[in-house]
């Protein structure tokens, strides 16, 4: 690999909320980068300000990235040091610094990953359900067919399943996914690290109603208990079908993923057989 004379991407881990949960090592990087980008510059700038920290910042984030993103990697390719940071947590998780790490392989340009608190693992270690495994899907898409398809691809996923959710969408989500899954134990976290933090445990039903007439405010993480048996009853057809669809796209051969789509619903390998194989 030749990146002589190239800068590094350092990746840096920022607080989801409580200022003091920054690393010293993250601060050391921040202080020694000659750029900052950053999802939101007058979020950062708070950050840089409170530990005194004074380097140039620009934005980087979903509608720029296009254009800025090869803007960063000419920096990158000149020699500078680049520092990416996301409003909260890790960058490149359900944000565009995965479309910047990706472009920076390309172009073999170094990496540095300085870790940080994600909402995500904060919300699963206060939970109360299952941390063994889990999945994490990040926003559901805006689209209702291509939403609708991702949660019945779901619905059968023994473990724990970690969303993201704006606050103006979460009674909408938490009523999609009780019907698309039938009842689930949950549970919602909102404004981690913050002083109005908050851990809501139950049903969806719960909690569909508990929002029903109050309003959402601050980050939301949403965590949904896997699939039991007494969800994979009555399993139809095409839920057998999307099933086995789902685990060949992750990445299963057709026989592996016959079995365990057999293995998921607890029905007969050999009915799963016959409708994806036999015409």
């Amino acid at each position: 690999m030749n990146n002589k004379g190239k800068g590094t991407l350092f990746l840096v881990g920022t607080p989801l909320g409580n200022l003091k949960d920054i690393t010293l090592r993250a601060l050391e990087t921040l202080q020694s980068v000659d750029l900052i980008a950053a999802e939101d510059t007058r979020q950062t700038q708070k950050l840089l300000s409170h530990y005194q920290i004074q380097k140039p910042l620009t934005s980087y984030y979903e509608h720029n990235k296009k254009a800025k993103g090869p803007w960063l990697i000419e920096k990158l390719s000149a020699g500078e040091n680049i520092a990416l940071v996301s409003d909260a947590g890790m960058p490149g998780v359900s944000d565009p610094g995965e479309d910047l790490v990706k472009a920076c392989i390309k172009e073999e340009i170094p990496l540095s990953v300085i870790p940080g608190p994600a909402a995500f693992l904060t919300a699963l270690v206060a939970s109360g359900l299952d941390c063994s495994s889990f999945v994490f899907v990040g926003f559901l898409p805006p689209r209702k067919q291509e939403k609708e398809k991702l949660l019945a691809e779901l619905k059968w996923e023994p473990r724990t399943v970690i969303f993201y959710e704006s606050p103006h969408r979460l009674q909408k989500t938490l009523a999609e996914i009780k019907e698309a899954w039938g009842e689930r134990e949950c549970c919602l976290a909102r404004e981690l690290t913050k002083i109005f933090e908050e851990y809501q445990r139950g049903t969806l039903s719960e909690l569909i109603q508990y929002w029903q007439n109050r309003s959402v405010k601050g980050e939301i993480t949403l965590l949904i208990a896997g699939a039991c048996d007494e969800a994979k009853q009555a399993i139809t057809a095409e839920e057998m079908i999307a099933c086995f669809v789902y685990l060949t796209k992750k990445g299963l051969g057709k026989k592996e993923a016959i079995k365990e789509t057999a293995r998921l619903l607890g029905v007969p390998k050999r009915e799963v057989y016959n409708l994806v194989m036999i015409k």
